[in-house]
């Protein structure tokens, strides 16, 4: 973390290979994270690339207060992920929240739910959850942050989050499970 730190210091300071090398480290997560919320690999791309543009310029209000730089970044890619949804949806769609659950082991959920699933496959489960539960899903499972950077990145408690998680990876494994009888099904 500390490398990260002094990286974002020297980004903040005007060194173009500081910020060169945030960018390397940061950008398959970035991307994993954006692809698994668009329809194409180019758009994913486009909007990895608009994250570290507005990240770039915005570089220089990151403060250090507790907050990892990989929360903030993922804060950034949240809010041009929610721009593209009101490019792409009318201003009155809403959104539906599930009721929190009690948490267990959320990793041992996903891996297991997620074990032997096509990436297809787990697009078109993910568009059957809730907002809320899909951002959860992609900065945990996809962009590797920690319980507390994800908190941090969508502006909940930790205990939140769990829930989210919880009820996410749930509602994933009943879609998935679902997607397998259907092919079972078809197949027979």
């Amino acid at each position: 973390m500390d490398d990260i730190d002094a990286l974002v210091r020297g980004a903040q300071e005007g060194n173009r290979g500081a910020f060169s090398q945030l960018y390397e480290a940061f950008h398959d997560r970035v991307y994993r994270y954006m692809l698994v919320r668009v329809s194409s690999s180019a758009e994913a791309e486009d909007l990895a690339q608009e994250v570290f543009l507005k990240a770039m310029k915005a570089i220089t209000g990151y403060q250090f207060r507790g907050s990892p730089f990989a929360a903030w970044l993922f804060r950034i890619a949240h809010n041009v992920l929610v721009d593209r949804h009101r490019q792409h949806r009318g201003p009155n769609d809403g959104v539906s929240l599930d009721d929190a659950e009690p948490v267990s082991s959320g990793e041992d959920v996903a891996q297991e739910a997620l074990k032997n699933v096509s990436f297809e496959q787990v697009q078109i489960a993910l568009r059957r959850l809730t907002d809320l539960q899909r951002e959860v899903v992609t900065c945990r499972f996809v962009a590797e942050l920690s319980l507390a950077e994800t908190a941090e990145a969508m502006h909940r408690d930790v205990n939140t989050v769990k829930a989210l998680q919880h009820a996410a990876l749930k509602s994933l494994r009943r879609v998935i499970e679902q997607q397998e009888k259907g092919a079972r099904q078809v197949e027979g």
